[in-house]
């Protein structure tokens, strides 16, 4: 199974947003599913600290990726 968590960015095209890869996850979605840049890095969980967006899709991206990490 493909541990591998991959995290999203918005970017306009014109007038168009579109979801793109992202670097790294922010670290207000970290905080918001409670996890520190060391503790992310550890898990190997990508971290942009240049990010200042929050998208909901990356937090529940997180959350599962914790869940099946507890399991």
């Amino acid at each position: 199974m493909n541990n591998k968590i991959i995290p999203v960015a918005k970017r306009r095209r014109g007038i168009v947003p579109f979801w793109r890869q992202a670097r790294g996850f922010s670290i207000g979605e970290l905080k918001e599913v409670g996890l520190s840049i060391d503790k992310a890095k550890k898990l190997g969980i990508p971290v942009d600290p240049r990010r200042k967006s929050k998208h909901e899709e990356n937090v529940n991206r997180l959350k599962e990726f914790l869940k099946s990490q507890s399991s």
